[in-house]
């Protein structure tokens, strides 16, 4: 009892312990207008709707229309994902939002041999033309905006089996909706192994989906450069926009050395951020990341279209800052971060479920995130002001800083010569693993404090058990029966000289590929042998893991 009244006198004269933001950004006690330049607002700020946008891509923003409240989800087999996308439509989300699993992500089909312990448990399978009409399945493509995250190489795949499945209803794909992820490089950073390891590759493959949607799918965001990934690695604020930016600009440069027209791709470019736990700081970041965007599109692609210079960003509430501990606790980490979405004025909103350090969401933790954003939206008032912390000293001073910080990240890159120069010397590596270990330092010295986690902890037996999502145990089975099958009943000689027809494609390394891998999807070739047969064109090895022969080995 003692020292429980003991901690209460502590807590009574505990003040604020660090100097400085989650990024290490030093903070003063106050700010005054003398932190601010006095032309601040004509040359840095502008009204929202205005360049350099700093204050919001929209004259009114969220006014005119809410940000697209998504909830991403995948799990089991495609069938389970699909029961699972339309409970959240019926839950009042405003979009799909679905990621593949991990066999999905390195290219491989279920019946790989390494397949089995992977199969539906991050995410949903996505094999084959046909595991795409099980996901959609009952859903109107023509009337929803779907987003597809998919990281790695296998993009195109995916998104050709979208835009097959399409076709095969007989819709209009230039009026489809969404958004594809396409950021190759970024996945080596995220565990997704070799299949990502190839920076020509994933090039390639990037600047094929700009292309081919470009031409095709005019309402289609082609590329979702992925900061978020990035940051959940441990970097800081100015680093996730700073190596997102730079990983930007090489897909761009890449494509405007095909013929691209900047402005004929550029306005159908998106980003997709976190919002990390310090608050303020996150909103001077995504304030930063719009500005700064804005004058690498007029000043250096010299983009004329204003919609080319406007930072479109969906965000992800950071799920490196959730922990399993008290995680009722995660409820209230993720509304602040979403609200400093909204504040910064994202476009659209994905609420990580509370359950995430422990299992996949529940239906129960996806509607309490879905919840979350709307009570943002209809409660709280806050989406009715455009920037509504603009103007604040502090606020404008930290969007400064952060800007600054990320622009000599970026000016250090260049000199290296570009994005992919920085990954082939491996200094990206160094400078994320840094990071990394510096955070864990300080979370281990309680330099940062972690509630529940090295403060203000309670006994295990103590915590509340959370409700766990289990993904149905015969998925697996379902899943490679269902591959095997499909190899079994389909066309062989027909799959066969379509995946030939896309080796001396891909072989030429000028062909854009997307055309070759639709028509192999609707012969039911997998994306393990799509993918295969493309790396096997590039000199590359059929397999990422060496354990299985290229059926066109002849």
């Amino acid at each position: 009892m003692e020292d429980r009244f003991k901690k209460l006198a502590e807590s009574y004269r505990e003040g604020v312990r660090s100097s400085e933001t989650w990024s290490r950004i030093p903070i003063k006690g106050v700010y005054t207008p003398a932190d601010v330049p006095s032309d601040h607002y004509a040359e840095q700020l502008g009204d929202p709707g205005q360049y350099p946008y700093t204050r919001g891509i929209h004259p009114e923003m969220f006014k005119g229309r809410f940000w697209t409240r998504r909830e991403l989800c995948g799990y089991g087999t495609p069938t389970d994902t699909n029961e699972r996308l339309k409970y959240l439509a019926g839950e009042g989300q405003g979009g799909l939002n679905f990621i593949n699993d991990l066999p999905t992500a390195l290219g491989i089909d279920p019946d790989h041999p390494l397949a089995r312990g992977d199969i539906g448990v991050a995410g949903v399978p996505l094999s084959s033309l046909e595991d795409m009409e099980s996901l959609m399945e009952g859903i109107p493509m023509e009337q929803v905006s779907t987003s597809i995250v998919v990281s790695t190489c296998s993009a195109p795949v995916v998104l050709s089996q979208y835009v097959a499945l399409a076709q095969n209803r007989g819709l209009d794909i230039s009026k489809l909706r969404g958004t594809i992820q396409n950021e190759p490089l970024k996945g080596r950073y995220c565990g997704y192994g070799p299949s990502t390891g190839h920076i020509d590759l994933c090039l390639k493959t990037a600047v094929d989906i700009i292309e081919y949607c470009t031409r095709n799918m005019p309402l289609w965001y082609t590329m979702n450069v992925n900061l978020y990934d990035l940051r959940e690695n441990g970097i800081d604020a100015a680093q996730e926009i700073a190596f997102g930016f730079s990983m930007a600009i090489g897909y761009i440069e890449e494509a405007l050395s095909r013929g691209l027209e900047i402005d004929a791709f550029a306005p159908r470019i998106a980003f997709y951020c976190s919002a990390h736990i310090d608050f303020l700081e996150e909103i001077a970041k995504l304030r930063a990341a719009r500005r700064l965007w804005a004058r690498i599109m007029k000043e250096r692609f010299q983009a004329k279209d204003p919609r080319s210079l406007k930072f479109k960003f969906g965000v992800h509430t950071a799920g490196c800052s959730l922990v399993p501990q008290q995680p009722l606790n995660n409820i209230v980490r993720i509304a602040f971060e979403a609200l400093a979405a909204v504040l910064a004025g994202a476009q659209s909103l994905h609420c990580c479920s509370y359950d995430e350090p422990i299992a996949l969401p529940s239906e129960e933790a996806h509607r309490i995130a879905l919840r979350t954003q709307q009570i943002i939206a209809y409660e709280m008032s806050v989406a009715g002001v455009a920037d509504p912390l603009g103007g604040s000293y502090y606020m404008e001073n930290l969007t400064d800083t952060i800007e600054q910080r990320a622009v000599a990240i970026m000016d250090k890159i260049e000199q290296m010569g570009g994005i992919t120069a920085a990954i082939r010397r491996k200094w990206l590596d160094r400078e994320i693993e840094e990071a990394s270990h510096l955070l864990q330092k300080e979370v281990e010295e309680k330099k940062r404090i972690l509630v529940g986690v090295n403060a203000f902890e309670i006994p295990p037996e103590e915590d509340g058990e959370v409700k766990v999502h289990r993904t149905p145990p015969e998925a697996v089975e379902t899943q490679i029966r269902r591959i095997k099958e499909l190899k079994k009943r389909r066309n062989k000689q027909q799959v066969s000289d379509l995946l030939r027809r896309l080796r001396d494609a891909a072989g030429e390394k000028k062909e854009n590929l997307i055309p070759y891998m639709i028509d192999s999807l609707k012969a039911h070739a997998t994306l393990g042998e799509i993918m295969g047969t493309v790396r096997e064109a590039y000199g590359y090895s059929y397999d990422p893991f060496g354990a299985i022969d290229s059926p066109l080995a002849d």
